[in-house]
């Protein structure tokens, strides 16, 4: 696996980089207050009513390095990252999986949605109970935050949505995987309510279309 890719994973799955054994144990539910239930449900809320999205995404990756591209979202269950050049990723999710490409190296990974930060994000009806436990929620003036993990492997790691709040607008999500890397993304200049063409969310292997050549073959 290639340095480009192990920037990118902690986007695509909580486990990735699970700790040996760690995700053997369920997780710990943090004691919630009135106060925080209501916030939780008002997260539940607007997450539910997020039916699409476009905007411009800034991610941070665990070594600092900084790449921009284009995201639109529509729920439930498709999304599209699409980095900027010089960059080669691509990362679509639709049809239950995420499918994760590198247009420079022509390889391509698969993942089930369901096991990845982006399933709890894309889900038909977003829950943060259940398969999902919240171990902390923290609030600073016009902010909002909660953490999470999977109920039953917490050591595969943790994603942070963070709100803006009055109202309530989604600005960021930090993935923490089982190796304490940090990969932070940030959206700006979001467009909500817009029809996509389906298309984008479909993944078209370049080697599979007519004309492909790669040179040295």
């Amino acid at each position: 696996m290639n340095r480009r890719t192990l920037f990118a994973l902690p986007l695509l799955s909580l486990a990735a980089s699970a700790l040996p054994g760690s995700g053997s144990a369920r997780a710990q539910a943090v004691a919630l207050t009135p106060q925080d239930r209501a916030d939780i449900a008002r997260i539940e809320t607007y997450l539910d009513g997020l039916h699409s999205l476009k905007g411009r995404f800034l991610q941070v990756s665990p070594n600092g390095a900084t790449s921009e591209g284009t995201a639109w979202v529509e729920r439930p269950g498709r999304l599209r990252f699409e980095y900027d050049p010089p960059s080669p990723l691509l990362l679509i999710a639709g049809h239950g999986l995420v499918v994760f490409h590198d247009k420079k190296l022509q390889q391509t990974s698969n993942f089930p949605l369901s096991s990845t930060p982006l399933g709890i994000l894309l889900a038909d009806n977003v829950r943060l109970t259940g398969n999902v436990t919240v171990t902390g929620i923290f609030r600073l003036p016009g902010q909002l935050q909660v953490t999470m993990v999977r109920t039953s492997s917490p050591g595969d790691g943790s994603l942070t949505l963070i709100f803006a709040d009055n109202p309530l607008s989604l600005r960021q999500w930090a993935v923490i995987d089982g190796q304490r890397q940090e990969t932070r993304v940030s959206l700006f200049n979001v467009q909500l309510g817009d029809r996509f063409d389906q298309k984008l969310f479909e993944f078209e292997d370049p080697r599979m279309q007519p004309g492909y050549y790669t040179p040295g073959r």
